[in-house]
């Protein structure tokens, strides 16, 4: 059983930047971010491949947002620059042993229990 723990979170203002760090208890081959804002559907962020660090992007993180991982210490980052209000919502991480990336939710075995990013106007 994989466990995946999330930090980072916070409030910023328009146009800041936040870092999320996830952190695997076990080993994991593709991790990703989604999102969760109040009232609307869980939203894929980003997702990353452990072995030829292949990524993939949702909309709303193309041209901003940068997922990286560290596989010696198997966490994956989201690095969040340019942050729109509109990107507030419960940031959670998501993982799979699975090799391919892919940007459904169901794909994913393993969830956090997600960290909130607030964005100010």
């Amino acid at each position: 059983q994989v466990q995946l723990v999330e930090s980072g979170g916070g409030l910023v203002q328009a146009g800041g930047s936040l870092r999320l760090s996830c952190a695997a208890s076990g080993r994991t081959y593709t991790m990703a971010w989604f999102r969760q804002a109040p009232g609307k559907e869980r939203e894929f962020v980003a997702a990353i491949s452990r072995w030829n660090g292949n990524r993939d992007y949702g909309d709303c993180a193309k041209g901003r947002f940068t997922i990286s991982r560290d596989n010696v210490k198997n966490t994956v980052y989201l690095q969040m620059n340019s942050l729109k209000p509109e990107d507030t919502a419960v940031y959670y991480c998501a993982a799979t042993a699975k090799s391919g990336v892919r940007n459904e939710y169901d794909y994913y075995d393993y969830w956090g229990q997600g960290t909130q990013v607030s964005v100010s106007s």
